[in-house]
């Protein structure tokens, strides 16, 4: 006797439960950026909106720490395009784990990716297919995290001060840290962040941010192409 599917509540809960920890992880980065934005002079609504529309914790954080009067364009289109290039290759490997969902839903599913959700995604497809209430409900809640965390950052950040010196600037990379340690299942992945990781810190040394961002990227994918080509020819 086959069991049920499970129904779309129980893969929507499913995924906010696997998120959960994300979340809190994720809302610290958010105070961040509400309280510094702030400071530049952006209105709390403006706060919402910026994080409602773009969605991008890093690039926000990179273009607030850049942004003066008069605004650098130049210098926002750049660093917010190098560092959210990462969502192409993101999208590019999750893209046909979704093929068979509804093109609203996928279109809107990625709206709402980030490298959390999209990391959850990746493992649940590995052991089962991602439904669309797991892919655009765990994200549109994230999302929705995001937007409200932020905007409490503009009303907590005159309160509390720079939230880095509660080390709140570190969850960002926290979640990294964590994200890349569970895809680290045999010794080619192990080299493929070992060669991206090295990379980065030095074009960092070398040409500051958000170089850095693009050049690891760009090793990551170098070392995973000639080792999965070795493979095949071995």
């Amino acid at each position: 006797m086959t069991s049920s599917p499970p129904s779309p509540a129980a893969e929507f809960r499913e995924g906010i439960v696997e998120l959960a920890p994300a979340m809190i992880a994720a809302a610290p980065i958010a105070l961040l950026y509400g309280a510094i934005a702030t400071t530049k002079g952006l209105s709390p609504l403006e706060v919402a909106l910026s994080s409602a529309l773009i969605f991008a914790g890093g690039a926000q954080l990179a273009a607030i720490e850049l942004w003066t009067q008069p605004v650098p364009i130049a210098a926002l289109v750049l660093s917010t395009f190098l560092i959210n290039a990462r969502y192409i290759l993101m999208s590019a490997s999750l893209a046909p784990k979704v093929a068979h969902l509804p093109l609203a839903g996928r279109l809107l599913g990625f709206h709402v990716l980030a490298d959390e959700n999209w990391a959850l995604a990746e493992r649940r497809a590995a052991l089962k297919p991602i439904s669309a209430a797991y892919f655009f409900g765990m994200g549109a809640v994230f999302w929705a995290n995001w937007i409200i965390a932020s905007y409490l950052g503009t009303v907590l950040g005159p309160l509390l001060g720079d939230p880095r010196r509660f080390g709140a600037d570190f969850a960002f990379t926290a979640i990294f840290i964590g994200l890349v340690a569970g895809f680290v299942t045999e010794a080619r992945a192990a080299l493929v962040v070992v060669v991206s990781a090295g990379v980065a810190t030095l074009a960092f040394l070398a040409f500051g941010s958000p170089w850095h961002v693009l050049a690891g990227a760009l090793a990551g994918m170098a070392i995973a192409f000639l080792t999965h080509r070795d493979e095949a020819t071995a």
